[in-house]
């Protein structure tokens, strides 16, 4: 068991290292009703990482992947799929935060600084008028919806199937990947509700960090969990 968590580190630190659901989580936080709208939001990530992986893990039940000796050929090309998605997606995220670089270093105007700067999408300024339902909804879609979050929880689920736990370890594997998965929403919310509107500095240090740092640090991850799949998903097919 120990050996299937280490093995699930680096997909749990994709799901850590997400950007979107940092920077929508300091938008919640630093709205009118910070701590009832933080809570809502952590219960909706929480619901919605628990949901993909429960789903993964009925799904490769279903199809019965832990009843066989061998992992299946469509279990291996899986990875190799979910693999060059994640590539894909590194190679995107790292030429995304290049780009607004240049344009920044390239600026010679505040005006032109600010327009190279990275924003917050559009929708998440809308962030403060939400009431605790429409901020639970946002923490389920952020993770259901995006495709990296759910990708990472995916790949862990079958990678728990495939080794072939018994319910106790495997109810144990599961709860520790998951309250890793939430760590990173949950530590903020409470700290907000430890230190109330004294937090905000700490949240707006936060939120430009994760504005001009994540996109390096997310791209060289997905960039590891992808080779580590790939290699997993071709050493299967040889």
């Amino acid at each position: 068991m120990g050996e299937l968590v280490l093995q699930l580190v680096p997909v749990a630190l994709g799901i850590v290292l997400s950007p979107l659901a940092i920077m929508a989580l300091v938008a919640i936080l630093v709205s009118k009703h910070a701590r009832t709208n933080g809570i809502a939001f952590l219960i909706g990530w929480a619901v919605g990482a628990l949901g993909v992986l429960l789903l993964g893990l009925w799904l490769f039940a279903v199809l019965e992947v832990h009843q066989l000796k061998e992992p299946p050929v469509w279990a291996d090309v899986l990875r190799i799929v979910l693999a060059l998605f994640l590539l894909a997606a590194a190679v995107w995220v790292y030429r995304r935060g290049h780009a607004h670089v240049k344009a920044m270093a390239a600026a010679t105007t505040p005006q032109a600084v600010v327009a190279a700067a990275p924003q917050l999408p559009g929708w998440l300024q809308t962030v403060s008028t939400f009431r605790p339902g429409r901020s639970a909804a946002l923490g389920v879609g952020i993770f259901v919806l995006n495709p990296v979050d759910a990708s990472c929880a995916l790949l862990a689920a079958l990678d728990i199937t495939l080794a072939r736990l018994d319910s106790g370890p495997l109810v144990a594997v599961v709860a520790v990947f998951w309250v890793v998965s939430i760590l990173p929403i949950a530590i903020p919310v409470v700290y907000v509700l430890l230190r109330g509107p004294s937090a905000q500095p700490s949240l707006d240090r936060l939120r430009d960090w994760v504005a001009t740092h994540t996109n390096v640090l997310n791209a060289a991850l997905l960039l590891v969990i992808a080779v580590l799949q790939l290699q997993k998903g071709i050493s299967g097919l040889l």
